[in-house]
């Protein structure tokens, strides 16, 4: 059964328990000069939430489609399996060093914090500012999936897929606007389901004998020819991209009740269930496809839930498809709001952005987030700008553990409730591996690297014009650095 849609579209879509207190925390009426009060964030989730949104951005497009590529690179089960784990301890590695931060600095901005902290607002704002861009990009790809996954799995749908992606988009974004609690819910809602989903076609996997394998529904024209350390290089990165967002849960440290003892267990829960789920998957395809076959597929993930689920089960795959992206684009108006009113909240974007809601929503700044979402979506734009997340990805990765050397050189008496494994020397390799991705990606895809640094060429003078004007507006005597 042929899925063209699903085929092309699954390659890239890439997505608790809260207690009822209404504590506040408290925001920094300006941290600028001002006189303006912002809006103070609820300080109302806590582990549970931080798990569902973490596990819900990570689960993404990629783990339909990468473990065909990354088989097709290593060539055995045993090396493929073997880099699934290597990308599951690069990422358990990096969050001891993200860890650290959030909770040394637990407030609303995301790698913007860190930076800002670490190098100054100009430098901050550059990260900021691809931060929000790299989750709004992600975004609207994720809507256009929603409407592509709804027409092949209701063909009369088919015309009107842009209105789909745009009428689910606003809804999601409209139901986060009623507040966090609303947002959570529906995170936890999906994650779960999503969670639930991949169990049971692991399970169905093991249940069918191994020579029940059918023909792949849509093969790559070749095993990958690459040479060895290429070949580990190439599968390395693509699964690290696969486990990209485990980070997530960071960007409500601010909304946490007890951000000190709940980012830590909510990061490392993230990451180590999102470890257990894709190599179990990653077994359950070798055990029902083989490695032959699964070296040839592209969207592994289907032609397993056919064999398992039958002729229900490319709808079952569309289906899966279609709660993967609504949890992914929940998640992200989730945290996207929330880098805008950090970075609104010291000067550099407008004080209109920290306006909060009753249900604790940055409202305008989730309101700019849709609109410049549903903007994208009628650019036709999308592809470009999804190619440059690659590089995005692993340079906020940079960014974050060389704030993390700055600040353990520049404030070591600022109070840590969390300190890195092993320092420095596990926050040196995080960052030099972080460095070697991002060269790879550069040398991979000259011309969206190309499109990368002029967008954040263009940040940074426009930062050097915002923190200028800041610093007049305030009386500062000495611009930030």
């Amino acid at each position: 059964m042929e899925l063209p849609h699903c085929t092309s579209m699954c390659s890239d879509a890439a997505a608790p328990q809260q207690r009822r207190s209404t504590i506040v925390v408290s925001v920094p009426t300006d941290t600028s000069g001002g006189d303006r009060q912002v809006g103070r964030l609820l300080r109302i989730v806590g582990f549970g939430f931080g798990v569902a949104v973490g596990v819900g951005a990570t689960i993404g497009g990629g783990i339909l489609t990468t473990p065909g590529e990354v088989a097709g690179y290593m060539g055995t089960a045993w090396l493929t399996l073997t880099v699934w784990l290597l990308g599951g301890t690069f990422a358990l590695l990096c969050s001891t060093s993200v860890i650290e931060l959030v909770t040394m600095l637990p407030r609303a901005g995301g790698w913007y914090v860190f930076s800002e902290r670490a190098f100054g607002k100009r430098i901050g704002f550059v990260v900021g500012c691809c931060d929000w861009m790299n989750i709004t990009f992600g975004n609207a790809f994720q809507a256009v999936a929603l409407g592509e996954f709804a027409a092949e799995l209701h063909p009369p749908l088919m015309p009107h897929r842009t209105l789909i992606a745009i009428a689910g988009f606003t809804g999601l974004a409209l139901l986060n606007l009623a507040g966090l609690k609303a947002g959570s819910r529906t995170q936890a809602v999906t994650s779960l389901t999503k969670a639930l989903i991949l169990i049971a076609l692991i399970i169905g996997c093991f249940a069918i004998s191994p020579g029940a394998r059918p023909m792949p529904i849509a093969a790559h024209p070749a095993e990958q020819s690459v040479g060895a350390l290429l070949g580990w290089l190439l599968a390395l990165q693509a699964v690290v991209f696969t486990y990209d967002s485990w980070y997530t849960p960071m960007y409500f440290a601010e909304e946490d009740e007890n951000p000190a003892r709940n980012l830590s267990r909510s990061i490392v829960g993230t990451v180590l269930s999102c470890v257990a789920i894709f190599l179990l998957i990653n077994v359950a395809l070798i055990h029902v496809l083989g490695m032959d076959r699964l070296k040839l597929t592209k969207v592994p993930v289907a032609e397993a839930s056919i064999a398992v689920f039958g002729s229900y089960g490319g709808q079952i795959v569309l289906l899966a498809g279609i709660i993967t992206v609504v949890s992914g684009i929940n998640s992200n108006f989730l945290t996207a709001p929330r880098i805008l009113y950090g970075m609104a909240r010291d000067r550099l974007l407008p004080r209109t952005l920290t306006t909060v809601n009753q249900g604790g929503t940055p409202a305008w700044a989730l309101m700019f987030s849709l609109l410049a979402g549903i903007a994208l979506i009628l650019s036709g734009t999308l592809e470009t700008l999804i190619a440059m997340d690659s590089v995005v990805i692993v340079a906020l990765y940079a960014s974050g553990f060389a704030s993390m050397l700055m600040l353990r050189r520049r404030e070591p008496e600022t109070p840590r409730p969390y300190k890195a494994w092993c320092y420095p020397w596990s926050t040196i390799a995080v960052l030099i591996a972080s460095l070697g991705f991002l060269l790879g990606a550069v040398i991979g895809d000259l011309k969206h690297s190309l499109f990368t640094v002029v967008l954040a060429s263009l940040s940074y003078v426009a930062s050097r014009v915002i923190v200028r004007t800041g610093a007049e507006a305030s009386g500062a005597a000495t611009p930030a650095p």
